[in-house]
């Protein structure tokens, strides 16, 4: 299920996310910046969790999503009235409070049940006014300063029966402003800008002015949290870290409970807006590797799911109740369980030796697949792209050239098919850093770095001087590519490190083991996985040798994660490799821990190459600046990068983005904004790959539930059909 739209957290590419104390975003699972929200399970997730120089796309390029929302809407009088549900996520949230730097998807999904959103995400990510919290927001005055007036619905009330109002608008403010460092806060966009709040006419008006002119200011104030919350230093930082006792939604947080990895919701007795039709929304943790056997066995009805487990889901729905049956399972002999085993999708290197465990393991797979006959895969794109992330600090990449040679080397049509063709999902490669198609800022400019050209990107290695086949010193380390650093803990093995491999290497002893071991794991995408040792061959066309310059071999530390939810990020890294190969270049292909990946590599700046994903926001001059904005040298000598990961920057996007961020006129951000993508684009530090897929394994008799897209999930609506009540198929079902 989706999050909210409006920020962006850590990035995704691998189950992990920086979180700095900074005001900005994060990337995220293949999992978000604006708050350090979206936790590391969006950087893993992968398939998991980057002009007006040079060609622009057509005016109507990105005017609707690429794809759908999936979640079987229907009309609330066809929602039956009670029910539990029970949605998987990642972990049981450290903090019920949003913006502290620990707060992840599970502590969104509780603030967008429980607590007022002046401004929730809409299908093509725009925000748009919360009508159970606001009868209006407007700019009211903008000489000498911008005024923005918010009219409050006359029943909007906390829990505790007290009006919503102005006393918790200025205690947010006043936390979040960044001016009192006692406020552990993650991040204070938008909030660093306002002068003053007061009340208006009445106790329904809120009166907000600004010291300098915000565009994103429809972003403030959602979530909103109490000012019993955000009052005091204490209350920020521990109060509402395990639960929440004053809300203002259409559920209450009614329990945290860790033992038994659950956060409970109940129905509000306070809320004004239309009821909720459910009785209970229970949170639960469940590890990604293990949603496919908690949907089975009914521990949670709504999952965020991988390519895997939806191909089960699939194949349990086309069974029918035919080929072998259940009961008969311990009574047939292995041979014929493991074939029908196999046919149904179970994964061979997961079947047990001994026919006892075989059987036992089998009979398990195949009550699970009888149970999963009860749900269904709905799919769309999440709001959130992978890239591949190149490091310019330091070494080959710190030459732009050899960072657009990289750009002009990658086919990204092939590896955004790699990823969303097989799951019926629109494979468009994303053509811009600050929107995604759907979006009012979309334009696709990555004309201003260019398209696949093999021959250019050999052209500006060469004008960068890299040489085919240049003399390499006897002993000497390639450029760009280290032994294992501190903190990337890979277990020595046969004199390597282990999940390591080179493409482009020569071993020729290792081309059958590769193949099958390809065919065996790749689900169908051709190369999708190479063990260590793996010899990639060197395309038509390729340079003689590898690439040298100054005695050292050209060759690129790529670091991935290697948990549970990175296949997919390390059949792309495959491909990517053996892309760069073609021009000359080595990569060395580094797998780390989960743990590791982003706070030891990614966010130190201890790799050349790196896939991680960020989220989309409706917001991208607050939410996209500090990714892209160029690093400062701080007083203490330090480099300052914000999020900005890759560490190539330029004066002029900063300024475009400041500039964008000043303007009240939404067109005039926009064409800024385009501006500034065009500019990152020929930085080429960041290239936007793919939207990543968004995979949801749901109860069939589910609706309002599923694959949310760009949109805020509305919590009320969320239910159990009625007995008797039809759904017509949703558009991305055909």
């Amino acid at each position: 299920m989706s999050h909210h739209g409006v920020s962006r957290s850590a990035p995704s590419g691998a189950r992990g996310t920086a979180r700095p104390a900074t005001t900005a975003p994060q990337p995220n699972d293949g999992g978000t910046p604006r708050r350090y929200q979206r936790s590391l399970a969006f950087l893993a997730a992968g398939a998991l969790a980057v002009p007006l120089l040079a060609g622009c796309g057509s005016d109507d390029e990105g005017s609707k999503p690429l794809a759908g929302q999936d979640i079987v809407p229907v009309a609330r009088d066809a929602v039956a009235e009670g029910g539990i549900l029970k949605i998987a996520v990642d972990a049981v949230p450290e903090t019920l409070n949003t913006f502290q730097a620990d707060a992840d998807a599970g502590t969104t999904r509780v603030a967008q049940a429980v607590l007022p959103s002046m401004f929730t995400i809409d299908a093509t990510g725009k925000p748009v006014r919360n009508p159970d919290y606001l009868e209006s927001a407007k700019v009211i005055e903008t000489e000498p300063r911008q005024v923005v007036l918010y009219k409050l619905d006359q029943q909007a009330v906390w829990s505790d029966g007290r009006e919503i109002g102005a006393a918790d608008f200025a205690a947010q403010w006043r936390a979040l402003s960044g001016k009192d460092s006692a406020y552990w806060t993650a991040r204070n966009a938008g909030y660093d800008r306002i002068a003053q709040i007061e009340r208006g006419a009445n106790d329904l008006e809120v009166r907000v002015t600004f010291d300098r002119p915000y565009a994103d200011w429809k972003s403030l104030f959602s979530p909103l949290y109490p000012k019993d919350v955000m009052g005091t230093p204490d209350a920020f930082n521990d109060g509402a870290r395990r639960k929440l006792t004053v809300t203002a939604g259409p559920f209450r947080v009614d329990k945290v409970d860790t033992a038994k990895k659950d956060v409970v919701l109940t129905r509000s007795p306070r809320w004004w807006g239309r009821p909720a039709k459910l009785d209970e929304i229970d949170l639960h943790a469940v590890d990604r590797e293990k949603r496919a056997s908690a949907l089975a066995a009914g521990t949670v009805d709504v999952a965020d799911i991988d390519a895997s487990e939806a191909e089960r889901i699939s194949i349990a729905g086309r069974e029918k109740g035919t080929g072998l049956p259940l009961q008969g399972a311990g009574k047939t002999s292995a041979k014929k369980l493991r074939s029908w085993a196999l046919t149904l999708g179970m994964a061979e290197e997961k079947l047990p030796e001994g026919p006892k465990k075989l059987r036992r393991s089998i009979a398990k797979w195949l009550e699970q697949q009888h149970e999963l006959r009860d749900f269904e895969v709905r799919k769309s794109l999440e709001p959130a792209f992978t890239q591949l992330a190149l490091n310019g600090s330091e070494g080959p990449l710190a030459d732009e050239r050899v960072r657009r040679a990289v750009a002009r080397a990658l086919d990204r049509k092939a590896l955004a098919k790699l990823v969303l063709t097989p799951l019926g999902l629109p494979a468009v490669p994303v053509g811009s850093h600050v929107a995604l198609s759907g979006q009012a800022a979309y334009t696709d400019g990555s004309g201003a770095v260019g398209d696949l050209d093999t021959h250019e990107a050999q052209a500006l290695l060469a004008d960068a001087g890299w040489v085919a086949g240049g003399p390499v010193k006897t002993g000497g380390k390639a450029a760009g590519a280290e032994d294992q650093k501190k903190g990337d803990k890979g277990d020595q093995s046969d004199g390597g490190h282990d999940g390591q491999y080179i493409v482009g290497e020569d071993d020729k002893a290792h081309d059958k083991d590769t193949r099958d071991h390809q065919k065996d794991h790749a689900h169908g995408a051709p190369g999708a996985y190479a063990p260590k040792g793996t010899a990639a061959p060197r395309g038509a066309g390729a340079p003689a040798g590898p690439l040298a310059k100054d005695g050292k071999a050209l060759s690129l530390r790529f670091v991935l994660p290697s948990g549970p939810g990175s296949e997919t990020l390390q059949t792309v890294a495959d491909q990517i490799s053996k892309m760069l190969d073609k021009v000359g270049i080595v990569t060395e292909i580094h797998k780390v821990s989960d743990d590791s990946y982003f706070k030891d590599h990614v966010a130190s700046g201890q790799y050349d190459l790196a896939l991680y994903s960020w989220p989309s926001s409706a917001f991208p001059a607050t939410d996209a600046r500090p990714i892209y904005a160029k690093p400062v040298v701080a007083a203490d000598g330090s480099l300052n990068v914000e999020q900005n990961y890759t560490r190539v920057g330029t004066d002029q996007v900063d300024q475009l983005f400041d500039q964008a961020l000043g303007t009240l006129d939404e067109d005039e951000a926009d064409g800024l904004l385009r501006k500034a993508d065009s500019r990152i684009w020929a930085a080429a530090g960041s290239l936007p790959l793919y939207q990543r897929p968004q995979i949801v394994g749901a109860r069939k008799e589910l609706v309002n539930v599923g694959a949310f897209g760009f949109q805020t999930p509305v919590y009320q609506d969320m239910g159990f059909l009625k007995k008797g009540a039809k759904v017509s198929p949703s558009p991305s079902k055909g």
